[in-house]
């Protein structure tokens, strides 16, 4: 395959995509095991499903928005917005559960005043917990986190459908280089965050310059892959 402008510049969306992908779950408030115990603050599950998940919400999204435009701004958007409007939908539930079935109340272990309300935090922990359900801050970060993730998914989906014009092709690609930047910042976590706000988000230097490699290998390989299919 010849490496003209285009298919230059198709590289860089999916490399940015993967890095999107990446990078967005450190701002999502992912809680895991703990947090399905009600003993840590955030969506009980882990990083590698949310981080897919808004991945593949933003294909889903930017995918039925293709069938009716062909604007990439558009379709950029509806993959943003999808996945964001799918993480928010998530933290809502879950917060819904806490609350009213489980009985823990919202709260942050991380900070001593929550930075968007002032709410103070510590009244509301229960001792040996780092927290429980989704207080503001989580809920602004995760929603910023989702939709970058969502953008990222639909800049590696867009360019791929256009080299070879099948869906099937370019979503299972796309898929795999969701899961590769997922697991790559799953391992960067190393369990749970809530957050911009988290100690642990300053480790996403590390994320970046993994997935970036990652993306870069991945984007050359399905770019040539897919375009000699």
């Amino acid at each position: 395959m010849n490496f003209d402008i285009n298919t230059i510049v198709y590289l860089l969306e999916i490399i940015v995509g993967g890095l999107l992908v990446g990078i967005g779950v450190h701002f999502v408030p992912v809680g895991g095991a703990p947090a399905a115990m009600a003993q840590a603050t955030g969506i009980g599950t882990g990083t590698v499903q949310l981080a897919a998940g808004s991945g593949l919400t933003g294909l889903l999204a930017a995918g039925l928005m293709m069938s009716v435009t062909d604007n990439i701004w558009v379709i950029l958007a509806s993959g943003a917005v999808g996945a964001g409007i799918m993480i928010d939908a998530t933290m809502l539930t879950g917060s819904w559960i806490y609350a009213y079935a489980v009985g823990a109340p919202f709260a942050s272990a991380k900070v001593t005043y929550d930075p968007i309300t002032g709410w103070s935090q510590p009244p509301y922990i229960s001792p040996g917990t780092v927290g429980q359900g989704i207080p503001t801050i989580c809920f602004v970060s995760g929603t910023i986190g989702g939709m970058m993730g969502g953008l990222g998914g639909a800049m590696i989906y867009y360019p791929l459908y256009l080299i070879n014009g099948n869906a099937a092709l370019s979503a299972m690609f796309a898929i795999g280089i969701f899961l590769v930047n997922a697991v790559l910042a799953s391992w960067n976590i190393q369990g749970t965050i809530e957050g911009f706000h988290d100690p642990k988000f300053k480790k996403w230097p590390f994320a970046f310059r993994a997935c970036a490699v990652a993306s870069v290998l991945l984007a050359i390989a399905a770019v040539m892959i897919t375009g000699g299919a």
